[in-house]
């Protein structure tokens, strides 16, 4: 009688595959609000540069604009008085670095820092 092998996981390594399943699925669902605002603030500084006049927009103008969108798509994370606004080759460039800290568990969070533009973008 030949005796045959069982093939499959046993109890612990499933469970150890479903722990490690659980923490990055949690790890994904702290991390969209992040991508979600994030591309955001690029939309809202890429579609207020893309609007204002060249000529005449001034800094507070821009800022209010801004101050506006970032209402309306719930940008928490950049005010207003965080934009640097320049003129580079007759256009109105807005840019804002910033960091965002996503708290796991005790003790331990997530520290993203970023980095928008409006340079090079275009509003679609």
């Amino acid at each position: 009688m030949t005796r045959k092998s069982q093939a499959g996981l046993s109890l612990i390594g499933t469970m150890f595959v479903g722990v490690v399943l659980a923490a990055v699925v949690l790890l994904g669902l702290k991390l969209i609000p992040v991508a979600s605002e994030f591309f955001g603030v690029k939309r809202a500084i890429a579609a207020v540069a893309a609007a204002a006049d060249p000529q005449t927009a001034t800094v507070p103008q821009l800022r209010m604009a801004f101050s506006k969108r970032a209402l309306v798509d719930e940008i928490t994370s950049v005010s207003a008085t965080d934009l640097d606004i320049t003129k580079e080759n007759g256009q109105i460039v807005i840019s804002v670095d910033y960091s965002r800290k996503v708290p796991l568990f005790s003790g331990v969070s997530l520290l993203f820092d970023l980095s928008a533009s409006s340079a090079g973008s275009a509003v679609k």
